[in-house]
């Protein structure tokens, strides 16, 4: 279940990624995280039915810092950003495909 998000801005920047037009999927993973693999395969077929919508996937290992100020405490962890980079949705485990679709309508 995706929850409500944090008031925190992120950028191209901090995510290594170009942000969505409309959204964007931010996945925190690591390398033995068999849940991060079907995460990634779920959010990649979202990010290519939605238009304007993009997914950047991090390395929490070699992000500990942003880890860290953003609160993240599992893999695989998924945040909602709407176009200005605000995360609006955040759900920790392998989420499911029409959650994903729900939170962007928040993101929208």
């Amino acid at each position: 279940m995706l929850e409500q998000g944090h008031d925190k801005r992120l950028g191209s920047d901090e995510l290594g990624g170009r942000l969505g037009e409309k959204a964007t999927l931010v996945q925190f993973s690591s390398a033995f995280c068999a849940p991060c693999r079907a995460t990634r395969r779920v959010l990649g077929e979202v990010a290519e039915m939605v238009p304007g919508v993009a997914h950047v996937e991090i390395d929490a290992e070699a992000r500990l810092e942003l880890v860290r100020e953003l609160g993240i405490v599992r893999t695989p962890t998924v945040l909602v950003l709407d176009a200005a980079g605000r995360e609006v949705r955040r759900a920790s485990g392998q989420p499911r495909k029409a959650d994903v679709i729900a939170a962007i309508g928040a993101a929208l």
